[in-house]
């Protein structure tokens, strides 16, 4: 089993670094977008750095993937830290207007500053920030009402920085996923990877799904969590608990369903759970 470090920096995201810095200064607010699934996994380490002087807006994007005692508990957790999160759903537009609102209201502030300083009033400036395939590209579109930007449901899709026009008080910049150059914390890596937020050449899917298969294990502990009870028998016909091993599990699984061959079996188990067909299942919960 291939157990080598999960790590990618494609040349497109370094680029996109570098275009994101030379942007910075030209932003006022900064509209964070994190993973309902993994959002401490899906906060980036520069992000104190490049928020530093301006407004952050916190997103949480995918709140349809998660049950509802999830969502209470980190809105709960964010809050205590001084964090209002905007729960959105960017697939049917859920908390979109609010996003709008909340971004529209920052703008309303800096523009106040300005008028006391005896400068013009303006657009508020916002950058999109955020991992690879979060739903950037797909909130814009929803804020803008019509496809504005390049989205789709995998990783390295937006290759540069775009500028979009949302009426007169916002323009948003839209941003490629950015990553750090290594991932130092292997347990976030396999959560990103787990929820397809980085590029599949960089793990190995075998040995993902048999973590993910322990990492249920762990989760169903935990109400909070939404794993349900049986639900890989169910699925696969084939009980998972305690006591089963992950690989044995999966070898057994793949004579069942994909012919005896585990990679394809991984890959399903993995679509799965990314399609929610196993539930709504988070990989974090606050501590």
């Amino acid at each position: 089993m291939n157990t080598k470090p999960i790590q990618w920096y494609p040349g497109h995201i370094a680029k996109a670094e570098k275009q994101l810095y030379r942007n910075l200064e030209k932003v006022d607010l900064v509209i964070e977008v994190r993973d309902a699934r993994i959002p401490i996994s899906t906060s980036h380490p520069h992000l104190e750095r490049w928020t530093k002087g301006k407004q952050h807006l916190l997103v949480i994007n995918r709140r349809d993937m998660i049950s509802a005692p999830a969502l209470q508990a980190w809105d709960k957790w964010f809050r205590k830290k001084e964090l209002v999160p905007v729960w959105c759903n960017s697939q049917d537009g859920t908390g979109v207007k609010q996003l709008q609102q909340e971004a529209i209201k920052a703008g309303s502030k800096l523009n106040a500053r300005r008028l006391a300083r005896g400068m013009r009033t303006r657009p508020v400036r916002a950058l999109t920030l955020g991992f690879p395939n979060v739903g950037k590209s797909a909130l814009i579109n929803r804020l803008v009402r019509k496809k504005v930007v390049i989205s789709s449901r995998k990783p390295g899709v937006t290759r540069s920085l775009q500028w979009v026009r949302l009426g007169q008080d916002l323009d948003l910049l839209d941003s490629p996923g950015v990553l750090p150059p290594r991932f130092d914390n292997q347990k976030a890596a396999l959560k990103l990877a787990l929820c397809d937020d980085i590029g599949q050449a960089s793990y190995d899917i075998e040995s993902a799904a048999i973590h993910f298969l322990e990492m249920l294990n762990q989760l169903a502990k935990h109400k909070e969590a939404g794993v349900p009870l049986g639900i890989l028998e169910q699925r696969y016909g084939l009980p998972f608990h305690q006591s089963c091993d992950a690989n044995q599990w999966l070898e057994q699984a793949s004579k069942r369903h994909t012919s005896g061959d585990t990679r394809r079996m991984a890959q399903r188990l993995l679509d799965d759970f990314r399609k929610t067909v196993l539930g709504l299942i988070s990989l974090e919960l606050p501590q």
